[in-house]
């Protein structure tokens, strides 16, 4: 697929460095690398090689697409096997964890939380604190498989009925439930968002 007008060349996922306990959550990792690769995209992702982590980098390699780890030399024996670190495309190991998303943010178009646990809420929530705060406008997506994101979705909604995200605007992560659909709504989402900017440039002229 070309993408010579695709705002999004790059898609983060943010997912556990565990299986889970529902192989729904494997497979689906499995399927959006897949689906990241055949859409002619790459994939920035938190370098492991076990649990969802592994399963999104192998469906994009199998698929023969581009991926790019970012990890922390402290946690290259806890949430990848060394050998396995070798097959990546590209590897980049920082010295801290703020550094390792400050680089996953920059080389970065889009963003998909799968399932995952502490790690990875608190990834995709400081990505929608940048929102909020107008510093991206880069596509966001809860990958909600077998509804695993329900629980953070009605905090985020009693949030907002609480006057708590007073620029809620800002914050409209996608919602999606299968994993094949995900990088397809992005792709709209943000070709979306692209023709409101020409649209809004346009109308100051």
């Amino acid at each position: 697929m070309s993408t010579e007008a695709n705002p999004i060349l790059s898609v983060c996922v943010y997912c556990g460095s565990q299986p889970g306990r529902d192989p729904a959550y494997i497979e689906a990792g499995r399927l959006l690398g897949k689906s990241i690769a055949d859409h002619g995209l790459g994939l920035v992702y938190g370098g492991g090689t076990r649990g969802i982590m592994g399963a999104v980098a192998s469906g994009v390699l199998s698929a023969g697409g581009h991926v790019a780890g970012i990890i922390p030399e402290f946690l290259m024996d806890k949430e990848a096997t060394r050998h396995s670190l070798g097959q990546l495309n590209e590897l980049i190991v920082t010295a801290d964890m703020h550094e390792r998303k400050h680089k996953m943010f920059e080389r970065a178009d889009a963003f998909v939380a799968l399932p995952g646990g502490i790690g990875t809420l608190e990834e995709i929530v400081e990505i929608m604190t940048w929102a909020q705060l107008g510093r991206h406008r880069k596509p966001m997506v809860f990958g909600n498989i077998n509804g695993f994101w329900n629980p953070m979705l009605e905090l985020m909604q009693h949030m907002r009925d609480e006057g708590f995200v007073h620029t809620a605007h800002l914050v409209q992560p996608l919602v999606i439930d299968r994993a094949e659909d995900i990088v397809p709504a992005m792709l709209a989402s943000a070709g979306a968002k692209s023709r409101e900017g020409e649209t809004e440039i346009i109308s100051r002229l």
